[in-house]
C-alpha cells in the first residue's frame, strides 16, 4: 500500500500561484504547514500585509502526515522536561502548549470551520511489561507544573484492565486539513497571499529589509518567518540541537462505539498512540502510531507496520480492514521543546522549528508567540522556546544525537549497497560507491536511472534510502530528497549533484 494519509485528499489553497517576480509585504512566511498558515492567520488578524510561500503545494508537507493528537504536555514526559529544563520553564511549556489548544478551538468556533474538533480525555498507559514506577513519577511531575491529572487503573483494551494509568482530562483532536483549509480561506478574505510549488533559494537581510529569493521571483518583507520543518535560515548551529525521527501510522475501521472516543499512548519505547477520527456513517477510524527510529537508520517500513497492526489487533476489539498507512518525520529537540522567535543571526528573521512530537501545538504556539514579537509585545513564552538557547543540562542528549553526523561521515569510506549499476532492480534505490564517490542510484519503474550524489547539500552527510516513501533521507538533520535529488524536507535547499551514469 502508498503511502497515503488519512487527511491528504484535503486541497488547501489550490488555486495559489507560483511566485513569478518581485513582490512587497509585512511579513513573508515560508512553510505552509501549521506554524506557517497559523503565523499568517495572527499576523493579518494583527492588520500585517502577508505572503506564504511553499517549495510544494500548500501544506503539502509533514503537517499532512500528522496523527493530530492536541495533548498539551511534553510528548516525551513532563517528569523527564523537568529535570532538564526545571519546574518553572516546564510549567510555562504546558500552559503554552495548552494555550495552543485553546487558540485552536477558539478559531475554529470564530471562523465556523467545520473540523470535528472535540474535547476528550487523555491516558497514558503502563506499557507491556513496563514498571509501574514510571506512572507515579509523572503523575508527581504533572500535579507539580499545576496541570489536571488523575491516576486510575486500566484502559478500554484487552489485557490491560489491570494496567496503571493517568488520565489527562481537556485533551483534543480534530481534522487537522479540515481545520488548516478553514484557516487558510480565512487568511485569504484578509489578505493573505499564498504561492506553491516556489522553492526559496536564499533568505538574506539587509537595512532592515529580509528578501526571500526564488528562481522565478523575489520578496522583500519587514520581516519573514521561517516555518519550514527545519529551519534554511540557520546552516548548522541550530541543526545540533535538533534530530529527526520517523513514525508510522496505520488506521483501521470499527464500528462506532466500540472503543470510546480518547487520545492513548503507551509508556514503551517506542511508544504506541491511539486515536479515533470519524468516518462515514457508522464507521469510524482507529489510528494507530509508532514504532519510531531514527531517520535513516532503518529501511523496513512494512515490519513496523507489521508490528503496529499486531499490537493493535492484539489489543482493540472489533478493527475492521486497514484504510491508510503512512509515515512521518518528527524533529525532536535535546530539550523538548521547539526553536521559536527571533533567529540569533538576525534582526527581523523569525524561526519555528523543533516539533518534538508535537508538531499541532508547536505551531500554533509557535504562532502566537512569533505574531507577539513582530508586533513588538514582550511575550512570557519568548525564553523557554528561544532559538539561541543553550540547554547544558541536556548535555547527555545532545552528545547522544550528535554521535549520528560522526557516524554518518565515516560511511563514506565504506563500501557500497550494491556493487554494481547492474545489480539494482526497478523500484528501488541504493548508494553505490564507484570510485572515491557515493551515489545515490535509483531505477524507476520504466528502468531509467537517476543518479546522484550520495551527500546532502545541507552539510554532507550520507543519505539512506526510504523505499517505502521511495526518497533519500539525511540521518543527521532531517533533509529528505526525491529520486531526482530535488529538495523536498529542509533544512536543505539546494538539490543534489547529478552524476553521470
Amino acid at each position: 500500500m502508498a503511502s497515503t494519509s488519512l487527511w491528504m485528499d484535503i486541497d488547501i489553497a489550490p488555486d495559489a500561484g507560483v511566485l513569478d517576480g518581485v513582490r512587497e509585504c509585512d511579513v513573508v512566511v515560508i512553510g505552509s504547514g501549521i506554524a506557517g498558515i497559523s503565523t499568517a492567520y495572527e499576523l493579518c488578524k494583527r492588520g500585517k500585509s502577508v505572503f506564504v510561500i511553499d517549495r510544494g503545494r500548500i501544506c503539502g508537507g509533514m503537517t499532512s502526515r500528522t496523527s493530530a493528537h492536541l495533548a498539551p504536555l511534553c510528548d516525551d514526559l513532563v517528569s523527564e522536561m523537568t529535570k532538564i529544563r526545571g519546574k518553572e520553564a516546564t510549567t510555562l511549556f504546558c500552559d503554552s502548549q495548552a494555550a495552543a489548544v485553546d487558540r485552536i478551538e477558539e478559531i475554529q468556533k470564530k471562523e465556523k470551520i467545520d473540523c470535528d474538533f472535540r474535547r476528550l480525555d487523555g491516558y497514558l498507559f503502563q506499557g507491556q511489561g513496563m514498571p509501574a514506577d514510571i506512572i507515579d513519577e509523572e503523575l508527581e511531575a504533572v500535579r507539580d507544573v499545576g496541570a489536571p491529572v488523575h491516576r486510575l487503573m486500566g484502559v478500554p483494551f484487552n489485557g490491560c484492565e489491570n494496567r496503571h494509568v493517568l488520565r489527562y482530562p481537556k485533551q483534543a483532536t480534530f481534522h487537522p486539513l479540515k481545520y488548516l483549509a478553514g484557516v487558510a480561506k480565512a487568511c485569504r478574505e484578509n489578505g493573505v497571499t499564498f504561492y506553491r510549488d516556489s522553492p526559496v533559494e536564499e533568505v538574506t537581510e539587509e537595512n532592515g529589509i529580509v528578501t526571500a529569493k526564488t528562481a522565478r521571483g523575489v520578496i522583500r518583507a519587514r520581516h519573514a518567518v521561517v516555518a519550514t520543518n527545519s529551519s534554511i535560515s540557520d546552516r548548522f548551529a541550530i541543526h545540533t540541537k535538533t534530530a529527526p525521527y520517523r513514525t508510522y501510522v496505520i488506521t483501521f475501521e470499527i464500528e462506532r462505539g466500540a472503543l470510546p472516543d480518547a487520545l492513548y499512548w503507551d509508556t514503551e519505547d517506542p511508544y504506541h498512540y491511539v486515536r479515533l477520527q470519524p468516518g462515514q456513517a457508522n464507521t469510524d477510524y482507529v489510528l494507530v502510531g509508532g514504532e519510531d527510529h531514527k531517520s535513516g537508520e532503518a529501511d523496513d517500513a512494512e515490519d513496523r507496520f507489521r508490528k503496529l497492526e499486531a499490537w493493535a489487533r492484539g489489543l482493540i476489539s472489533g478493527l475492521g480492514k486497514e484504510t491508510h498507512r503512512w509515515s512521518g518525520q518528527v524533529l525532536d529537540t535535546i530539550d523538548y521543546s521547539g526553536f521559536i522567535g527571533r533567529d540569533p543571526g538576525g534582526t527581523n528573521v523569525y524561526v519555528a522549528m523543533g516539533d518534538s512530537g508535537q508538531g499541532l501545538t508547536h505551531g500554533v504556539a509557535g504562532a502566537m508567540l512569533n505574531a507577539g514579537l513582530i508586533s513588538g509585545e514582550d511575550h512570557p513564552w519568548k525564553t523557554i522556546y528561544a532559538p539561541g538557547r543553550v540547554p547544558l543540562k541536556a548535555a547527555k542528549n545532545f552528545m547522544a544525537e550528535n554521535v549520528t553526523a560522526l557516524k554518518s561521515f565515516a560511511e563514506y569510506v565504506a563500501p557500497g549497497e550494491l556493487t554494481s549499476l547492474e545489480e539494482l532492480t526497478r523500484g528501488d534505490g541504493a548508494v553505490i560507491r564507484r570510485g572515491l564517490e557515493k551515489i545515490a542510484a535509483y531505477r524507476d519503474k520504466e528502468g531509467a536511472l537517476h543518479l546522484n550524489s550520495a551527500s546532502c547539500t545541507h552539510v554532507g552527510c550520507h543519505l539512506h534510502w526510504n523505499s517505502f516513501e521511495t526518497c533519500w533521507d539525511c540521518p543527521c538533520h532531517g533533509s529528505i530528497f526525491d529520486v531526482k535529488g530535488q529538495p523536498i524536507n529542509a533544512p536543505a535547499i539546494g538539490p543534489l549533484v547529478r552524476v553521470q551514469e
